[in-house]
């Protein structure tokens, strides 16, 4: 593996466990707690393992299944055994997952004090329907409890996940959950539209006509509501679903209140995943670990990494991701960043089909910049595809 000593990269752990299972996730997650101590303890085996990767981080992040599952003991040793082992940039963002129905003001305090300094609640609906039907375990009244708890810990970088596109829902029920969430200024908004993931008892559901889902032209306009109501409300979108805010009392620029770590998966930037089913890259390679805790218990504890699959990304695979990635951003590609990385030229090679996607609205190219425009975005995945 290529490796930049002076390189910023990021480092995930999956924390893999959940009280209860939300029938729409597709992330890997057990709801056996028993199994947390050993778990804990090949963590930390694993985090040994890798201990001679020469990478600078700046950013942490700590995500599953449901991290606020663990006490504020347990984040507190990975933050520190993650501080021995590696280098650690002074201004590390350290970003930890909470479920607002598993969190109390004892664990925001603990996380705080443990070195958390960017906290992201999942959400999702603050309306008791879409919670019914998502198979969350929290209120609506959990949230904004949860959002004034971290507050009083000292937490001043916090980010809420929402979710759209539920059956039954409308673009007047989804403005009033903006609304609320807009109401608590969080420094960071993810907006998701709901997916039906194989393999997932919801996609199930719907195969068996147990819901119907809701037209494609309702969940459009739901996007562009969207992105409407938070650019009016100081939330710039930097990425496809996710909004920074802009003019809070601490921070003036969006790019402070963006998540540097995701921003990583997007620009390609080395990260390194630890835990059950967590993913790493570091250019070209990319592996991930076994999606199983018991498995991933018994290779780490046998002195074994826990791989589950492993590729060398061709030339023209990283220069597929580059489009697929780099377009999911506001800012889009750079062409002329892209030209020097793959020895070509982005608009000759791609000018035909740019030309009639600038025609038709969807693509905007200038000044060595190619990014989607708002119709453009309805459309990603079929624009990149035309691309590759």
């Amino acid at each position: 593996m290529q490796q930049d000593q002076n390189q910023q990269a990021g480092i995930y752990f999956h924390i893999p466990f959940c009280v209860k299972k939300c029938p729409y996730c597709d992330f890997y997650s057990i709801t056996n707690l028993a199994l947390k101590k050993a778990f804990l303890k090949a963590l930390m085996r694993e985090m040994r393992m890798l201990c001679n990767i020469s990478f600078v981080f700046d950013t942490i992040y700590i995500g599953g299944g449901t991290p606020s599952v663990l006490t504020a003991e347990d984040i507190a040793k990975i933050i520190e055994t993650t501080r021995q082992l590696f280098k650690i940039s002074a201004d590390v963002e350290i970003t930890l997952e909470v479920n607002p129905g598993a969190v109390d003001q004892e664990r925001f305090a603990g996380y705080k004090s443990a070195g958390v300094n960017r906290i992201n609640i999942g959400a999702q609906s603050f309306q008791e329907t879409n919670l019914a039907f998502l198979g969350r375990i929290h209120s609506g009244k959990d949230i904004n409890s949860a959002v004034k708890l971290a507050r009083k810990a000292g937490f001043d970088n916090m980010g809420l996940d929402l979710i759209y596109g539920i059956p039954g829902q409308t673009r007047k029920s989804w403005l009033l959950d903006l609304q609320k969430a807009v109401d608590l200024k969080p420094e960071h908004l993810s907006c998701y539209m709901l997916t039906y993931e194989p393999g997932t008892p919801m996609h199930k559901d719907r195969q068996e006509a147990r819901f119907y889902p809701l037209h494609d032209n309702l969940v459009s306009d739901m996007f562009e509501s969207t992105i409407e109501f938070l650019n009016a409300n100081n939330y710039v979108q930097y990425e496809i679903s996710n909004f920074a805010l802009v003019n809070s009392d601490k921070r003036a620029d969006k790019r402070d209140n963006m998540s540097r770590h995701n921003r990583k998966y997007w620009l390609s930037v080395p990260y390194i995943g630890l835990g059950p089913s967590a993913h790493s890259f570091v250019e070209p390679v990319r592996y991930w670990n076994t999606r199983s805790v018991i498995k991933y218990i018994k290779d780490v504890n046998g002195g074994r990494l826990p791989l589950e699959g492993k590729e060398v990304l061709s030339r023209e695979q990283h220069m597929i991701e580059a489009i697929s990635l780099g377009l999911r951003m506001t800012d889009g590609i750079k062409t002329d960043v892209f030209d020097k990385k793959f020895d070509v030229s982005f608009n000759k090679i791609f000018a035909e089909t740019i030309a009639s996607l600038e025609k038709d609205g969807l693509i905007r190219a200038a000044e060595n910049r190619c990014l989607l425009t708002r119709k453009g975005m309805l459309f990603a995945d079929s624009i990149t595809s035309m691309l590759i």
